[in-house]
C-alpha cells in the first residue's frame, strides 16, 4: 500500500534538545525545502498505478503500507552524498538528529530497514527517478528563471560491480552459482534422482595452477595456460548440463502445491545454466583461436560488457556506456547546470547512437539550446542531423565555421565537460553501478543525478 506522507516529525523529546540540534545545515535545510514539494513525489503515485493495473489489483490501497515515499526519496539523496551503503546509511542515519530530521524520521520512531529501502530502489526502477529529475530542471525553469543556452555532451564508462574477468574465474563463480542453486532446487523436489555436482574445489585448484604458470615468462607457458582454461570450461559444461537436468525433473514435478516456487527456481537455474554455456563456449572458442562476439564478463552481471576507451591507466572497462549531457545558461568558465537523465543502451553504443535519446529529453523539457558542445567521438554530419536547425553544433577536433574566439570558448566549454563527469563520479557514486543489470545500473545512475541536480537548484535557490 501507497503511503507518500512521512506524517509528524516533531515530538514532546524536541522541546529538551538545543535549539542548534534541530536546525538542520544550510545545505540540508535548502534540499529539504525543495523536496517538500509534493509534485515531485507525483511519478511515484504514477509507478504505483501502473503496477496495480499490471498485477489486476490496486497496489496503492491493498497490502502493507510502506515506508513513507518522502523519507525514502530523502535517505536515497543522503546515500549519494555520502557515498554509503544502506547498511551504513540506517545506522549513520539512526545516530544523527540531523539525519534524522532531514529524512523525516522522528527522534522516537526506528529509522526504516536497509532490506526495504533496497527492495523499494529496485521496485521503483529508472523510469520514476528519471520523471523525478525532469520535475527538479522544470522546477528550476518555473521557479529561478534557468534558460538552457548551452549543452555540453560526452559519453563516460559506469563501471559494473563485478571482478576483473578471466576464463578460469567466471568457470569458477558459474560452479559455484549452478552447485547452489541446484541445492536449492534439489531440496524442492520430492526424490530428485538429478543433481549438480560443485566442481568448485576442482575448478579452484585450475586457477592456482594458471596463476603458478602464469609466473614462468617461457613459451609453454601460454599454451599451458590454454589447456588449463580448456579444462575449467569442460567442468563448467557438465554442470551446467546437471542443472538444464535437474532443472527439467523439477518442471515435471511442478504439481499441487509449490508448484509455482518449483517453476521460479527452475527458471531461475536454467538461466544461469545459459550463462554458464556461454562462458564454456567463449573457452572453447578462444582455445581454437576463434573471435569471440558479445562477450559475458561476468556471471552475476551478465548485461556488462568490455569497453575500450584508449585510457593509459585503464585501457579497458568492464560496464555500461551512458551519454552524459548538462545544460547551462552560458559558456562562462566555471557555468554549471542541470545533468539531463542519462541515455544509454547495452554493450558499446557509439555517441551518436545515443545522441538522439538526449535530444529527446531536450525537447521532453522544452529546451532548445543556441550551442551544443561535443568531443571528437561524434560525426559531424550525423550530429547536425539530429540537433534542432535552430542549434549551432561544435565538435572539437574539427574544423568549424566562425571566429577564433568562438571556437576557443567553445573548445574551452567543452573541456568543462570532463570535469563534470568527474564530479559526478567522485562525488555522487557514478564510478561505479552497485545494482546489477542494465536496468540496475541506469537507476543508480539515475539517483546520482538527481541528488547533483538537487544540490545544484539548492544552489541556485540560496
Amino acid at each position: 500500500m501507497l503511503r507518500l506522507a512521512a506524517g509528524q516529525v516533531e515530538s514532546l523529546w524536541d522541546e529538551v534538545l538545543p535549539l542548534g540540534v534541530r536546525e538542520l545545515p544550510d545545505d540540508l535545510a535548502r534540499i529539504d525545502q525543495l523536496l517538500g514539494d509534493p509534485a515531485l513525489l507525483a511519478p511515484v503515485t504514477e509507478h504505483w498505478q501502473s503496477e496495480g493495473e499490471r498485477r489486476g489489483c490496486s497496489a496503492a490501497s491493498h497490502g502493507r503500507p510502506t515506508i513513507a515515499m518522502e523519507t525514502y526519496v530523502r535517505l536515497m539523496v543522503v546515500k549519494q552524498r555520502t557515498g554509503w551503503g544502506y547498511e551504513t546509511l540506517v545506522r549513520e542515519v539512526s545516530d544523527s538528529l540531523h539525519l534524522r530530521r532531514f529524512c523525516l524520521v522522528g527522534i522516537d520512531r526506528r529509522v526504516p530497514d536497509e532490506s526495504t529501502i533496497r527492495k523499494l530502489t529496485r521496485r521503483l526502477g529508472h523510469e520514476t527517478v528519471d520523471e523525478i529529475t525532469r520535475l527538479v530542471i522544470a522546477k528550476a525553469q518555473r521557479e529561478t528563471r534557468f534558460v538552457g543556452r548551452a549543452v555540453r555532451v560526452d559519453s563516460t564508462v559506469i563501471e559494473a560491480d563485478i571482478r576483473y574477468p578471466s576464463d578460469a574465474m567466471l568457470a569458477l563463480q558459474g560452479t559455484r552459482a549452478l552447485a547452489r542453486e541446484g541445492r536449492k532446487l534439489a531440496g524442492m523436489v520430492k526424490d530428485a534422482t538429478a543433481g549438480v555436482r560443485d566442481r568448485s574445489r576442482s575448478v579452484g585448484r585450475t586457477v592456482r595452477r594458471i596463476s603458478k604458470t602464469l609466473a614462468r615468462r617461457s613459451g609453454e607457458a601460454k599454451q599451458q595456460v590454454i589447456d588449463l582454461n580448456s579444462k575449467a570450461g569442460t567442468q563448467i559444461a557438465r554442470s551446467a548440463r546437471e542443472a538444464r537436468r535437474l532443472a527439467a525433473q523439477a518442471r515435471r514435478a511442478a504439481r499441487g502445491r509449490g508448484a509455482k516456487a518449483k517453476l521460479r527456481a527452475a527458471a531461475k537455474l536454467e538461466q544461469l545454466a545459459e550463462r554458464c554455456e556461454k562462458v564454456a563456449e567463449q573457452i572453447s572458442r578462444r582455445a581454437r583461436g576463434l573471435k569471440i562476439t558479445d562477450r559475458l564478463v561476468s556471471i552475476s552481471d551478465p548485461d556488462a560488457r568490455p569497453i575500450r576507451k584508449g585510457k593509459l591507466g585503464k585501457p579497458t572497462k568492464f560496464g555500461y556506456v551512458a551519454q552524459i549531457a548538462e545544460v547551462t545558461e552560458n559558456t562562462r568558465r566555471g557555468a554549471r547546470g542541470f545533468i539531463l537523465p542519462a541515455a544509454t543502451r547495452p554493450g558499446n553504443p557509439a555517441e551518436n547512437t545515443l545522441l538522439p535519446d538526449t535530444i529527446a529529453e531536450l525537447n521532453q523539457l522544452g529546451i532548445t539550446p543556441r550551442e551544443l558542445v561535443c568531443d571528437g567521438g561524434f560525426q559531424p554530419g550525423l550530429t547536425r542531423d539530429t540537433v534542432p536547425d535552430a542549434t549551432n553544433v561544435f565538435v572539437s577536433g574539427r574544423h568549424e565555421p566562425g571566429s577564433r574566439r568562438t571556437r576557443k570558448r567553445q573548445a574551452r566549454y567543452r573541456t568543462g565537460v570532463e570535469g563534470r563527469i568527474s564530479h559526478l563520479k567522485r562525488g555522487y557514486g557514478l564510478r561505479r553501478s552497485r545494482l546489477k543489470g542494465h536496468d540496475g545500473q541506469q537507476t543508480w545512475t539515475g539517483w546520482g543525478i538527481l541528488t547533483y541536480n538537487l544540490d545544484t537548484l539548492a544552489i541556485r535557490t540560496a
